[in-house]
């Protein structure tokens, strides 16, 4: 097995519609533009309320990316 060494990012993702597609867009947009992402994890989980609904969700999402 060889030996790897990773970078680690954080960014935010949003969603109007749940906490897993604020996930997916972050990690999609992410992939646009770094290569190799192989993990996330979660953080804060956030959202905005308006008129005593739910309107947007907001999540914090750290990755690694393998650097060559």
């Amino acid at each position: 097995m060889s030996d790897h060494v990773y970078g680690l990012s954080e960014i935010v993702g949003s969603s109007p519609v749940s906490v897993d597609e604020a996930i997916r867009n972050a990690i999609g947009k992410a992939a646009q533009t770094v290569r190799n992402i192989e993990w996330f994890q979660t953080g804060e989980i956030r959202g905005q309320v308006v008129e005593g609904a739910v309107a947007y969700f907001q999540v914090t999402v750290k990755f690694g990316f393998r650097i060559e």
